[in-house]
Order: structure tokens, then C-alpha cells, then sequence
């Protein structure tokens, strides 16, 4: 039965040393028993309150080994902390705001413990949406320089955007991720990688949507007939992409970096999908137990190798 706090009283009482957090993350890691990740035996001798030595191989391996606590100066409480606020700022977490609570003396720390976090927000195994699937493209980022717009704008990032659709008007689950550019290949490569085969995916008459049927989707295909119909042509997933940028410029005030863009999109998505949970500690757990399955990043995949 998975069990999590309800209140931040409840998690405060739950989580009040170190062993109570190493405990809750070897439930979620090895929710069945130990399984070795070497050989998958099922005995383990405890060498120290962190390590684990297999019966068989020998391998020691420790609760957040391979995941985004790995290698952590940080005590796991501080970290829950962390996740636990996050999970409750229903319009976003910021570096600023994360900094304040756990009193954290660099800004960079804060801000480097956010993008691990965003990191647990998609799940390795994530179901493909599915059914009735919306899809566009839009431009995110500063203001315009040289009065460019549509998919020829040069100073913005292009991202592209799908939302499930049920009974005629009513918002599913949503995927969002940078595209390289709005080429097939890049299009289609994100149809691919979001939406279920079979699915009816709804788009405009971009060329580049035009092989959809042929890659096994029931393709609508919709045209403008004026230059300022895009929103009444896709309306829903329109209403995605302008939640969206609101976001950002509400959450962020626009001051997302292109390189780590995907990580916002990622949060964005996550707080989108579920914001009809009336659980936040039920969102913990899932954000916890998506921590366990996604490997770590390190400082210089973060700020790059000459930080």
C-alpha cells in the first residue's frame, strides 16, 4: 500500500531523521525486496547505515546509487524538504523561493537542486498520450528584434506542443518538448516519441505534418483561411501554449535559458497533468519515486564542464 503525508505536519512527523528517508527510499527502490543491480539476487548483508553487499557477487550498492541523490553533501531531509515544497507551489518553484526555505547560502545551489528535481518529473516509462491528440508548434523567448513571426522566427526557441482532447472540449494530459526546428524529421520525431499509434492527431497544413498517416496515426489536417485564425483552428492546444507562456513570464519572467528550456517545459507538464490532484502528498510520492528511477546530474552537465 503506498503510503505518504497528507499535511506538512504529518511529513514532518514521518521524516524527522535521516533513517526515516534512507527507509521510505528503500521502499520505493526496492519495493518488492533487495534485488542486486548487478545480478539481481534477492540477500543482502548490511555493511553500514548506506551500503548494501549482495550474497552472491559481492557488488555494495547504497539506497540513492544511480539516482538524483547520488554523491549528495546534503542530508536526504533537507532534500525531502526540498521536494515537498516544490510539490506544494502550484504556480511553480523558483531557485529564489527554494533558497529562502531551506536557507541555503548560494543561489547556484538552490538553482542546480531545482533542475535535479525537474529531472524526476518525467517518468522513464511514461504512457503516450493517446485517443484525440491536438499538436502545434510555438515560438517562446524574448521579445522580437526584427519583427519576425510564424515558424521563421530566428530569436526564439520552437517548441512543440500536444494535448489530449475527451468528450469534444475537455483537456487531457499534455507534452511539450524543444523541437530543432519545424522539419518532418523533427515533427514527426515528436509525434513518435508523445502520441500512441493509432491515435487521430489533429494538426494544421504545415508540410511537414503531411507523412502522419503513413506513420500510422488518423491525421486531421485543418486549414487557415486568414492569417489570424491558428488559435480558433487549435484551440486547445492554443490554450496549452498560451497557459504556458504565462507561466514563464509569471513564474520565471521569462528568464529561461535556451539550454535549459526543456527542464521548464518538464515542469510545466508535470504540474499541468495533475492539476486536478487534490493530494500533494500524493504528488510527493510520485515525484520521490520518479527520483529513484532517474539517473544523476552533475554540476558540469548543469553549468558545463568549466564550472
Amino acid at each position: 500500500m503506498v503510503e505518504y503525508p497528507m499535511t506538512f505536519d504529518e511529513f514532518a512527523t514521518k521524516f524527522q531523521t535521516e533513517k526515516d528517508c534512507r527507509s521510505y527510499l528503500y521502499g520505493l527502490r526496492f519495493p518488492k525486496g533487495f534485488a542486486c543491480p548487478k545480478c539481481g539476487n534477492g540477500k543482502a548483508w548490511t555493511v553500514s547505515d548506506v551500503l548494501y553487499e549482495c550474497s552472491r557477487c559481492g557488488r555494495q550498492t547504497s539506497v540513492i546509487a544511480g539516482t538524483i541523490f547520488q554523491d549528495t553533501r546534503k542530508p536526504l531531509k533537507t532534500w525531502f524538504t526540498a521536494i515537498w515544497w516544490v510539490t506544494t507551489q502550484r504556480n511553480g518553484a523558483s531557485a529564489m523561493g527554494l533558497r529562502r526555505v531551506l536557507g541555503l547560502k548560494s543561489y547556484k545551489t538552490a538553482w542546480a537542486w531545482l533542475h535535479k528535481i525537474r529531472k524526476a518529473m518525467v517518468h522513464p516509462g511514461r504512457v503516450r498520450l493517446a485517443g484525440r491528440v491536438e499538436v502545434d508548434e510555438a515560438y517562446v523567448g524574448g521579445v522580437e528584434h526584427d519583427g519576425g513571426t510564424g515558424r521563421g522566427t530566428s530569436n526564439k526557441a520552437l517548441i512543440a506542443v500536444a494535448v489530449e482532447i475527451f468528450g469534444g472540449n475537455r483537456l487531457g494530459r499534455a507534452r511539450i518538448s524543444v523541437a530543432q526546428d519545424a522539419s518532418r524529421e523533427s515533427l514527426i520525431g515528436f509525434v513518435r516519441d508523445n502520441i500512441s499509434i493509432g491515435s487521430t492527431v489533429t494538426t494544421d497544413g504545415w508540410a511537414s505534418y503531411a507523412s502522419l498517416s503513413a506513420e500510422g496515426y488518423a491525421h486531421e489536417s485543418r486549414v487557415k483561411r486568414n492569417a489570424d485564425g491558428e488559435e480558433e483552428l487549435l484551440p486547445h492546444v492554443h490554450m496549452i501554449i498560451s497557459l504556458l507562456k504565462r507561466w514563464l513570464l509569471g513564474t520565471h519572467q521569462g528568464a529561461v535559458s535556451k539550454k535549459h528550456l526543456q527542464a521548464y517545459l518538464d515542469e510545466f507538464v508535470f504540474r499541468f497533468n495533475r492539476r486536478k490532484s487534490a493530494e500533494r502528498g500524493l504528488l510527493f510520492y510520485r515525484l520521490l519515486e520518479c527520483a529513484m528511477l532517474v539517473p544523476p546530474t552533475t554540476i558540469s552537465e548543469l553549468f558545463g564542464a568549466s564550472s
